[in-house]
């Protein structure tokens, strides 16, 4: 699979105000540098420590994307370098990256996980619970954290249609928090088998593995 040429595919097939995420997780340093030389910048991986480590070995231009499940121990070593994580969904995890922001000297952009999909299997919190969190005194108080917008993963299913009713379900819920809260820019949604709807409904940021890097190893 030539991963150059399937970067400077989506970079032509993608509108200009969609930032293309390459998950890169279980992926080489050289398969990485390859999407690397072809203009990708964005790379998204599930696990710190791997993560890390590419972080110590790549272009330090590279903007990381933390796009599994946080454990709140582990957010210290991410902490120095992490452009943006994805799949924040308590409170409490957003104190952490806010303690480890703070030691570190800067601020890290954070984007909340809403639960869309009908699967159990799927992390996030209901709007409800996402704007609790937002209006909340302690929130408020987080200046080395900034929530920039939201995430939400969909069904797994061939149901077109219940994909879709699940992202346009997302955005709306987006625009209502956009007219509310500020630093809200970003709506992560759609991944190799259903970015195309993901963008149809308003995602602008689009998390793409193996249409870029092969099926799994």
């Amino acid at each position: 699979m030539d991963i150059s040429e399937n970067i400077k595919n989506f970079q032509d097939e993608l509108p200009k105000d969609v930032t293309l995420v390459a998950i890169s997780k279980t992926k080489s340093v050289d398969d990485l540098l390859e999407a690397y030389e072809a203009g990708q910048r964005h790379f998204g991986e599930n696990k710190i420590q791997e993560m890390t480590e590419k972080w110590e070995k790549l272009p330090k231009d590279i903007k990381w994307h933390m796009v599994g499940h946080v454990q709140r121990n582990k957010v210290k070593y991410m902490a120095p370098y992490v452009s943006l994580i994805h799949a924040v969904d308590s409170l409490k995890l957003l104190k952490e990256i806010h303690k480890e922001a703070d030691k570190n000297g800067h601020c890290i952009d954070c984007l909340l996980q809403i639960k869309i999909a009908e699967e159990d299997s799927k992390y996030g919190i209901s709007a409800d619970e996402a704007r609790e969190i937002l209006d909340s005194e302690e929130f408020k108080e987080l200046d080395h954290v900034k929530v920039k917008g939201l995430m939400g993963m969909a069904t797994f299913t061939d149901d077109e249609k219940q994909v879709k009713k699940e992202f346009d379900h997302l955005k709306t819920v987006f625009d209502e928090f956009k007219e509310q809260y500020s630093n809200f820019e970003i709506l992560s949604m759609g991944m190799s088998g259903d970015y195309k709807i993901a963008i149809d409904s308003g995602s602008n940021m689009v998390r793409i593995g193996s249409e870029i890097f092969g099926a799994r190893d």
